[in-house]
C-alpha cells in the first residue's frame, strides 16, 4: 500500500528534522525562552489537565476528551506520539461537537511562526512542536485543555504549565530508562515532576508500591490536594456494568467502549481528574462518555480495510500499540477475556522498536498465542530486526517466525487456518509506530 500523500505541514516538519536535533533536551530553559518570544501562550489557556505516566496516558486522555465532549464543552487535546500524521497531536475543540484534528494550513502557519520566533537559537524539534501546542490552543477558544506529556514529566517540554487545573499520573513502569533512570523510584520521580504546589493531583492505579510512594510523597511535599486510586476513588465491573465510586457516591455506568479490564481504572482516573479540575459530572453525562470514547490502536477492532481483506475469512483482528511488559500483560488479559467469551486460536503479529523489552512483552502471551509473526517497522529507524524479534519471542516460549510485512504475516496465518480450525483471533501490535503503519496500510487513518 502507498503511504498517504505528504502535506505542507509534514514537509515543513521534515525540513525542521533535517536542521534541528531530534532528541530531548531534558531542561525547560529553551522552550521557556521560545514561549516568551511568542508572548507566553501557555498562560492564556482554559483549565488544563496535564497527564503523565508510562501506560494509560493516551486512554486517560481519550476518556477526559469524551467526558468534556459529552457535556457539550470544547476541549483542545494534545497526544504523543502520533500514529500516522503529525496532525493527530493537535486536536482543536468544538463547542457542542467533537474536536477536529488541526487542518494542514493552520499547522503549517503555526510551524512557520514558531521557527521565526526561535530565530535560529539552539532548540530540538520536539520543543518546537511543543510550542505549537500552546500557540494553537491559546488562539482558539475552549472550555478545557488536555495535554499528554511526551517523555517523563519533570523536564518534558510541556511542563512549562505553571498552574494546571489537575495533574494526572497514570501507571508508572520501567520505560525510557536511558532518559529517566533505571529504577521505578527514579522514573516515578520524573513523572511526579508535573505536580505543582497547591494544585490538585490524581494518581491512577499503580501496580508498584515503590512508584506510588514516590508520587504520594511528592504531592504531599507540594501540599497538593491528592486523590489516589484504590483509596479515594476506584472502579469495578459488576453484572456487565462499570461501577465508579468516590466520596460523592456511586455511578452505575456502561462498560467503556475501549475494551479490556485495564480500561476500567483508566476511565476512573479520567472521571476523577475532570472532577478535580472543577467540572461537575452527572451519571448520565459520564454514561454517555463511556459509550462514545474512542482511541485508535488501543485494542482497536479492525473491521474493514485492505489488511482485513487479505486476512482469513471471519478473523477477529485487534490492533494495540502496547509495547512494554505492563502493556503486554494488560492486552494478554484482554485476550483471555475474549477467549472466555468466544474461543478462537490466537496469533500475534508484532513489530517493536529497540528501546523496549521484547521478551518481557512476549512473556505475557506464553501458553496463550499459537504463533508469533514478527515484522519490521518502516516508519522508524529504531525498528527491531524481525529475525532478532522472533528470537526474543522464542526465548519467551512462543513459536515465532519473521515475515516481510503485516500483509505477508496475515497471508501466512490464512494458510495455517485453511489447514484446520475456525476463524482465528489476531492481535497486531507491539509499538505505536508499528500500529501507525498498520492503520496506514489498512487505509483506516485516525480521524
Amino acid at each position: 500500500m502507498n503511504a498517504h500523500p505528504e502535506s505542507r505541514a509534514e514537509r515543513e516538519i521534515d525540513r525542521l528534522l533535517g536542521i534541528y536535533p531530534r532528541g530531548f533536551d531534558l531542561s525547560l530553559s529553551r522552550i521557556a525562552r521560545l514561549l516568551d518570544e511568542l508572548g507566553r501562550p501557555q498562560d492564556r489557556l482554559p483549565p488544563i489537565i496535564h497527564i503523565a505516566g508510562t501506560n494509560g496516558k493516551g486512554s486517560a486522555t481519550a476518556f477526559c476528551r469524551a467526558l468534556f465532549e459529552a457535556a457539550g464543552l470544547a476541549v483542545h487535546v494534545h497526544t504523543s506520539p502520533h500514529l500516522v500524521r503529525w496532525h493527530e497531536r493537535y486536536r482543536i475543540g468544538v463547542k457542542g461537537g467533537r474536536g477536529q484534528l488541526v487542518d494542514d494550513d493552520t499547522l503549517f502557519e503555526a510551524l512557520l511562526r514558531v521557527e521565526k520566533a526561535n530565530d535560529g537559537q539552539p532548540i530540538t524539534v520536539f520543543e518546537l512542536l511543543t510550542a505549537v501546542i500552546f500557540l494553537l490552543f491559546s488562539e482558539n477558544p475552549a472550555d478545557a485543555v488536555v495535554i499528554e506529556v511526551g517523555l517523563g514529566g519533570m523536564y518534558d517540554a510541556t511542563n512549562v504549565i505553571a498552574n494546571p487545573a489537575v495533574s494526572l499520573i497514570m501507571p508508572v513502569a520501567l520505560d525510557h530508562q536511558s532518559w529517566l533512570g533505571n529504577s521505578l523510584a527514579e522514573i516515578a520521580a520524573a513523572k511526579a515532576g508535573i505536580i505543582k504546589p497547591n494544585r490538585p493531583v490524581v494518581i491512577g492505579r499503580q501496580e508498584e508500591f515503590e512508584a506510588l510512594d514516590v508520587l504520594v510523597s511528592t504531592a504531599e511535599r507540594a501540599h497538593s490536594p491528592l486523590s489516589v486510586y484504590g483509596q479515594d476513588y476506584f472502579a469495578f465491573e459488576e453484572n456487565g456494568r462499570l461501577v465508579y465510586q468516590d466520596e460523592d457516591g456511586l455511578m452505575d455506568l456502561p462498560l467503556p467502549a475501549l475494551p479490556g479490564r485495564h480500561q476500567h481504572a483508566n476511565a476512573a482516573a479520567a472521571i476523577r481528574a475532570v472532577k478535580s479540575a472543577g467540572f461537575s459530572l452527572t451519571e448520565e453525562l459520564v454514561a454517555t462518555a463511556m459509550k462514545m470514547v474512542s482511541w485508535p490502536a488501543r485494542l482497536q477492532r479492525l473491521r474493514s480495510g485492505h489488511l482485513v481483506d487479505v486476512a482469513p475469512a471471519g478473523a477477529e483482528i485487534w490492533l494495540d500499540g502496547g509495547h512494554n511488559p505492563h502493556g503486554g500483560r494488560a492486552v494478554a488479559e484482554a485476550m483471555v477475556s475474549f477467549e472466555e467469551r468466544d474461543p478462537r486460536t490466537l496469533y500475534l503479529i508484532t513489530g517493536m522498536i529497540n528501546t523496549k523489552d521484547p521478551k518481557g512483552y512476549f512473556d505475557a502471551f506464553e501458553g496463550l498465542a499459537r504463533e508469533v509473526f514478527t515484522v519490521g517497522i518502516r516508519s522508524s529507524d529504531a525498528g527491531l530486526d524481525p529475525v532478532a524479534l522472533a528470537a526474543d519471542a522464542a526465548e519467551a516460549g512462543l513459536v515465532a517466525e519473521p515475515a516481510g510485512s503485516t500483509e505477508e504475516a496475515l497471508r501466512k496465518i490464512a494458510v495455517l487456518t485453511r489447514r484446520g480450525g475456525g476463524p482465528p483471533r489476531i492481535l497486531i501490535g507491539g509499538s505505536l509506530y508499528f500500529a501507525g503503519t498498520v492503520l496506514e496500510d489498512n487505509g483506516t487513518l485516525p480521524e
